[in-house]
């Protein structure tokens, strides 16, 4: 089984960072400010022997190449900035592609969204996203050219796998796409695999999903939002119950009100890990082109502070168990030899299979014990 875990590479530092959030800035400034914010909240989460590491450093990515081989990830997925020609912490995967004793797999999810000062609640834009034409896309082409002619690369036969954070979110996807394709027959690849990693792109069927071959279940994001709605529907059943009740009882119109008020109760800022766990494990997947996706944690309250998400109940005890029944419901209900991991390090998000000093190396045990268990442990 190919375990994928998306990686961020947002620990060290860059100038637009230090102009914007202040010199120093990487995501191990969030860390380590982050507060609890009730009872039994675990906060700040702490690198196991106070391994706030910097990312250009060659020993720390030796470091994370060799933990995920000893406990089973088959790679990364790095995440690549790139807006019209500029690029963002692009210099980890520079260095990795010009060092090949780190020897692990790997693959790019193109973060295509703007930089901007959301986590503070501003609106600000930083690093505004721009797609352009043929012209820009041959450049960004180009530039992810060595990449993927790298035999580290991940390819499914042949056809290297490129993720597309949110797929929507481009006007000119179709046509880019394609050209993209052409690109890559034109360099002797026998193709290009995409992935959409956006949960409102999986689940918006008005969109146009004709050139994308892999549609990951994005975790706890599509989870969340499937229950959501699920809420969602049962509340607006009431409502309208509710309303036809005032109607016959009083005569009143209550249609001229919105649904605000339901939306917000829907919203839930600490949910349940168990109950997210049992719908990826029990739900069926959307189409052939689903890729499931588990999830060790979540918590970004580092970045987000009382507006972020603090899912309850996680153990890396649990993990293991869920995580053990997703891989074989890989195998048997998704047909696939590859999942998604969130995260490898997402430390802001609490998403992170690095050992810490809370649990060790209890959620990197728990992954391969899962492996072993099914049989699935790589060579």
């Amino acid at each position: 089984m190919k375990t994928i875990a998306f990686f961020v590479p947002q620990y060290h530092r860059i100038p637009l960072n230090d102009k914007y959030w202040g010199k120093g800035f990487t995501e191990w400034v969030n860390v380590k400010n982050a507060k609890p914010l009730f009872e039994g909240h675990v906060q700040p989460k702490i690198p196991l022997n106070n391994n706030y590491y910097d990312l250009l450093k060659r020993e720390t990515k030796i470091w994370q190449k060799d933990l995920a081989q000893k406990y089973g990830i088959y790679g990364f997925c790095y995440y690549h900035y790139w807006f019209n020609g500029k690029m963002l912490l692009e210099k980890p995967c520079e260095q990795i592609l010009a060092d090949k004793e780190i020897d692990l797999p790997f693959c790019f999810c193109w973060a295509n969204e703007a930089w901007s000062m959301e986590w503070t609640g501003k609106k600000t834009v930083i690093m505004p996203q721009f797609y352009g034409d043929r012209k820009e896309w041959k450049e960004h082409w180009d530039y992810l050219l060595p990449f993927l002619r790298d035999e580290r690369y991940i390819k499914e036969d042949g056809k290297p796998l490129i993720v597309i954070y949110r797929p929507e979110s481009i006007p000119c996807l179709t046509e880019m796409l394609k050209y993209w394709r052409k690109l890559a027959e034109e360099e002797g690849f026998p193709g290009l695999y995409f992935a959409s990693q956006s949960a409102e792109f999986n689940l918006d069927k008005s969109l146009d999903h004709s050139e994308i071959d892999f549609e990951i279940e994005y975790e706890p994001q599509t989870s969340r939002k499937k229950m959501a709605n699920k809420k969602l529907e049962g509340l607006k059943e009431i409502r309208r119950k509710f309303m036809r009740f005032c109607e016959r009882k009083f005569g009143w119109d209550l249609r001229r009100y919105g649904q605000s008020t339901f939306n917000k109760i829907a919203g839930l800022t600490r949910p349940d890990y168990d109950a997210t766990w049992n719908n990826i494990l029990t739900r069926k997947p959307e189409n052939e082109k689903s890729v499931p996706c588990a999830f060790v944690n979540w918590d970004n309250s580092p970045r987000y502070h009382e507006r972020g998400q603090v899912y309850i109940g996680a153990t890396p005890q649990k993990f293991k168990k869920y995580f053990s029944k997703l891989v074989k419901r890989t195998r048997e209900t998704y047909k696939k030899d590859f999942m998604f991991l969130f995260a490898w390090n997402e430390w802001g998000e609490g998403g992170y299979l690095e050992p810490d000093e809370e649990n060790q190396y209890g959620y990197l045990e728990a992954v391969r014990s899962a492996l072993i268990e099914n049989g699935e442990f790589p060579d």
